[in-house]
């Protein structure tokens, strides 16, 4: 600020100094409260608030806003994602970052850690760890008893969980895609870039993600109703390995000639194009694939990929910090009730509801990147 924003007089606009005498602090906390440099008590900054619009001081709106982010709920949010060399988890990873840092109903302080090693044992494992640091945890992983215990354990700690992406069955909210209707839209799409006779793929990370195993038994189930002419054949399965998935596709490639069509509801889309882009083959292979990335956007203008179906990331990240942040609201609340319940003598409390957000779908082709 200019030397003149702080020097006192009687006439004109008032300064600083003019604030600070009529809040009754220094001017060093005025600044403090203004420009949000170090932290000042509730009640401070609301009687420096109250001076500015007594006095009518220039910066009363910026001094209100200031004061109002003092009084939102500091929390702690974590998020165990996918693996980091996956661009897709480190844009989302950046995305629940924002998020949680402009939220305007908490002061979100987001922890953000990339699983490598994907087993069930070790997932669980992370999600145990991850709990005891944060106050609400969202949590991208396959469906396997492990991580429905270890999600168990942490709801009976207070620690309200999310499944991002993928549901699960353990008791948890959930946010991410109707993978119905993602199944779906990809089987209406197919036949028509495709055509209606041939043969088709379909490679998912894992059938242990539901959301892969409601995706294939979708678009398994538009195929036969719509164009039954076209042939599914069984899935592959990449783990969500990009040398896995080149592989499996690579052979497929070579054993079926007259491929018509490949759908990748999962991961290691980057092994899947270098196979397509090794092999010649008869026709055009028409792909669909998830999220837009640097090498799903480069497919998508070579012509090697033909719809990408994405999501939203800065809406389903916004969603996700609300989410979790009503989750421990309510944890605390019931936490309290049953307090009292037992003090009452009813030793009662009401369970969790479990909340389920789905968000769109964005579609891109060659003509939209």
């Amino acid at each position: 600020m200019s030397d003149e924003f702080y020097q006192k007089g009687k006439r004109g606009r008032p300064t600083v100094f003019d604030l600070a005498q009529a809040a009754k602090v220094s001017v060093a906390t005025v600044d403090r409260v203004i420009n949000g440099r170090l932290p000042v008590k509730p009640s401070t900054a609301k009687r420096v608030q109250e001076a500015a619009q007594t006095i009518g001081f220039h910066a009363a709106g910026t001094i209100s806003r200031r004061s109002m982010g003092l009084h939102r709920p500091l929390l702690r949010l974590g998020f165990v994602l996918q693996r980091r060399t996956t661009q897709f988890y480190r844009n989302l990873g950046t995305a629940l970052e924002t998020a949680s840092r402009s939220s305007p109903k908490v002061q979100g302080q987001a922890v953000v850690e990339f699983l490598e090693d994907l087993s069930p044992a070790s997932v669980a494992d992370r999600v145990r760890r991850m709990g005891q640091r944060v106050d609400a945890l969202a949590v991208v992983a396959a469906d396997h008893p492990f991580v429905s215990r270890a999600i168990s354990d942490l709801h009976e700690q207070g620690k309200p969980t999310i499944a991002l992406l993928s549901d699960l069955t353990a008791p948890v909210g959930y946010i991410g895609w109707n993978w119905r209707k993602t199944g779906r839209t990809a089987g209406w799409a197919m036949p028509r870039l495709a055509g209606r006779t041939g043969k088709v793929a379909i490679v998912l990370g894992s059938h242990r993600y539901q959301g892969h195993e409601i995706c294939e038994v979708s678009f398994r189930s538009y195929l036969r109703e719509h164009a039954a002419e076209l042939q599914l054949l069984e899935p592959l399965v990449s783990l969500e390995e990009p040398r896995l998935a080149y592989e499996s596709v690579l052979d497929l490639l070579r054993r079926v000639p007259d491929l018509g069509g490949i759908y990748v509801p999962g991961g290691g889309m980057e092994g899947v194009l270098q196979a397509l882009r090794e092999v010649e083959t008869i026709r055009h292979v028409a792909v669909i694939c998830h999220e837009l990335t640097d090498e799903t956007r480069e497919g998508l203008i070579d012509g090697t990929i033909d719809l990408v179906i994405s999501h939203p990331l800065t809406l389903l990240a916004e969603a996700a910090v609300e989410v979790m942040r009503t989750a421990v609201e309510d944890c605390r609340e019931q936490a309290m009730s049953a307090k009292s319940n037992l003090e009452g003598g009813l030793g009662r409390s009401r369970r969790q509801g479990v909340m389920e957000i789905f968000v769109p779908m964005e579609l891109y082709t060659p003509e939209n990147v």
